[in-house]
């Protein structure tokens, strides 16, 4: 079992308040990731659950029991941290079995746990040979077996591949959604790219100044987000964001003579949102706007054309990597109504 359970939960340093009163559950076995801009307050937030930093109002719980003021040794959770931490003098097999031995677990047991985590990480040609002899991801996995080994409730991640370049960085993430399905482990990851949470998470959590703003699947925040920090926080590129008005029902972009725009909410609007893939382009006078195409970006499978739209700002559309490029051409942008996402004045999500 490894459930975890935030209550009212904060963090004070000094004066200042940097975790204000969060509540959150997090399932037995679910991968939940906390993202957020610099400085949200997610590592902060990890190391509170891990027992590391020191929890100043509310409770923190792991399956149904009051870990708040325990240290992180009574706690039962395995951290993995961003630097892999790994004794240079030991060997990838001494690191690992490292805590068992320190604890007092028989030789032979140690070597069978290390041996059978090897297995999993596919590590076992590599327990003789020490961490300087090993690649950016071999480390990270080793760094992972060490927490493996002790069979802990839970597994936290902060930000673990950040120090992995691109192409490790995608093998990683695909080890560690294997890891995941394999132990069946509840896993809190910190990262600050949204790629990882896109595609590792069951759920994200998504903060901002020490306060969580959405909580949901990976769909579900993309496709329904409560709030603009949200809708742009999550996606890459990121959703367009237009002013707007109301009139009469209508939906009119601010400053643009474009045809008005369908929503499923008659409630005032003052943003309109919409994803570049829900952009399609048409010639300039057939569109809700139009605009100069200042730069196309080729991406292979896409380009990403970023438009200047005047009174609009600049927008994104992505299209096909078959099309054309039309850098420095004239196009008109015709936006999908069934995409279209508004925001009230307060910036909240206006719901049908």
């Amino acid at each position: 079992m490894g459930s975890i359970s935030l209550k009212s939960v904060e963090k004070w340093f000094g004066n200042v308040q940097v975790i204000k009163g969060i509540d959150l559950d997090i399932q037995d076995g679910e991968l939940i990731i906390f993202v957020g801009p610099s400085g949200c307050g997610k590592s902060t937030l990890l190391r509170m659950i891990a027992g590391l930093e020191e929890t100043s109002r509310g409770q923190i719980l792991l399956d149904g029991d009051d870990v708040t003021h325990k240290v992180p040794s009574e706690r039962e959770l395995s951290m993995v941290f961003q630097s892999y931490a790994l004794y240079p003098h030991l060997s990838v097999e001494e690191n690992m079995g490292f805590a068992l031995t320190t604890a007092g677990v028989p030789k032979a047991e140690v070597t069978q746990k290390v041996a059978d985590v090897a297995d999993v990480l596919k590590l076992n040609e590599y327990l003789d040979r020490r961490p300087k002899d090993l690649s950016g991801g071999q480390r990270q996995r080793v760094a992972i077996g060490r927490a493996i080994v002790r069979k802990p409730k839970g597994f936290l991640f902060d930000e673990p591949l950040s120090n992995l370049d691109a192409s490790l960085r995608v093998d990683m993430r695909f080890e560690i959604a294997r890891l995941h399905k394999t132990l069946q482990s509840t896993m809190v990851y910190v990262t600050h790219d949204q790629v990882e949470a896109m595609t590792l998470a069951d759920r994200i959590v998504v903060l901002k100044d020490g306060k969580i703003m959405q909580v949901g699947s990976p769909r579900e925040l993309y496709e329904s987000p409560d709030n603009v920090f949200v809708a742009q926080f999550i996606g890459s590129p990121k959703m367009n964001l237009m002013p707007c008005s109301t009139d009469n029902g209508r939906f009119l972009l601010d400053g643009h003579n474009g045809g008005s725009l369908t929503a499923s909410t008659q409630s005032p609007a003052t943003q309109v949102g919409i994803r570049p893939e829900h952009v399609t382009l048409v010639p300039g006078d057939q569109g809700h706007c139009n605009g100069v195409v200042q730069v196309s970006e080729y991406l292979g499978a896409d380009f990403f054309h970023h438009i200047d739209c005047g009174a609009l700002g600049v927008l994104t559309v992505r299209t096909s990597g078959a099309t054309e490029d039309i850098e420095g051409k004239t196009v008109g942008l015709h936006f999908n109504d069934d995409n279209l996402h508004f925001f009230d004045g307060d910036q909240h999500a206006l719901k049908a």
